[in-house]
């Protein structure tokens, strides 16, 4: 799946992406892009699954494609 998530614009930003994605799956395998604003996502979970996680962490996740 992929999201669009506009409010990321640093590493740390990439790292707590991370940390909500792996908290819902620990062996999802995820891309940040910093400078298209998006995550892709492969793993156990749904896409409102993800935009929770996201929401939880303050970014606003609009998914793009599954």
């Amino acid at each position: 799946m992929k999201f669009n998530a506009p409010d990321m614009s640093c590493g740390h930003c990439k790292a707590s992406v991370e940390t909500a994605v792996h908290a819902l799956d620990k062996a999802a395998d995820i891309a940040v892009d910093l400078t298209a604003k998006t995550v892709t996502v492969t793993g156990s979970f749904s896409g409102s699954d993800i935009q929770n996680a996201l929401a939880a962490k303050g970014f606003t996740a609009t998914l793009v494609a599954e």
